[in-house]
């Protein structure tokens, strides 16, 4: 999804943009799709990375927006980007309602250091909305590398509709929490996050990586501080309007 900022602590190298053509597109929410996208000139990414998107008019006039990439590095000349179609949104807008597989569009990346995971030590995913999208691509490496083990993700999603991937986000390894509505039989009645959410799967020595909006991100963060990690356990991405 897109981003708002993103701090990092990597060197910076320069990123020409290339050509990516659509190879396919699914729906995965209300208003949610996925772009599978076959690059021009690939390059390994990290999950947690993104890619900027650039769309220029006939009369020269560009937009820009980041989108991470849900993916997770297999190898192959493709990413996938998740896209969540925002009101008066350019770029969503025209992605959901223009493209069509067999377009090409402009890329740049992958770029991003500070909220990447590399599979090599363990992470706690904290996502809300649509910030699962980053923190899907560490759950899906983590299961291609064999070490499941490494993630636990507390998923906070308004219903269960809100839920990406079909049922890749599932498993003992996704924690889900319903903020409006929850699913018949669920042990959990609907409502906002909490420190009995979290506190149960800090162990010691995670990093914890937390995606979603400002809002969401601010109250995950201080529950992550309250059950125990420490502040320089806890990287944080933040995304523009989402639901969480």
């Amino acid at each position: 999804m897109g981003t708002t900022s993103r701090p990092s602590t990597t060197p910076r190298r320069t990123l020409r943009w290339q050509l990516a053509t659509v190879l396919e597109i699914r729906d995965e929410a209300p208003k949610v799709r996925t772009f599978r996208l076959g690059l021009a000139e690939p390059a390994t990414h990290l999950p947690g990375q993104y890619y900027v998107m650039r769309l220029t008019a006939e009369d020269g006039y560009t937009a820009q927006r980041s989108y991470s990439v849900a993916s997770a590095p297999d190898g192959r000349p493709e990413i996938e980007l998740t896209v969540e179609r925002l009101d008066d949104g350019e770029v969503s807008e025209f992605l959901h309602d223009v493209v069509v597989p067999g377009d090409v569009l402009e890329v740049r990346g992958p770029v991003g250091g500070w909220f990447a995971w590399d599979g090599s030590g363990p992470a706690l995913l904290v996502g809300g909305g649509s910030g699962q999208v980053p923190l899907a691509a560490m759950l899906r490496h983590a299961r291609a590398i064999g070490r499941p083990d490494l993630v636990r993700m507390v998923l906070s999603v308004r219903t269960p509709r809100g839920i990406y991937y079909g049922d890749e986000l599932r498993g003992p390894q996704v924690h889900p929490v319903f903020t409006k509505v929850a699913p018949a039989g669920s042990a959990r009645p609907a409502g906002r996050l909490r420190l009995d959410d979290l506190a149960p799967l800090v162990r010691g020595g995670e990093t914890a990586f937390v995606c979603g909006s400002p809002s969401f991100t601010d109250a995950a963060v201080a529950l992550l501080a309250e059950a125990g990690l420490p502040p320089g356990a806890i990287r944080i991405e933040q995304f523009g309007p989402t639901g969480a």
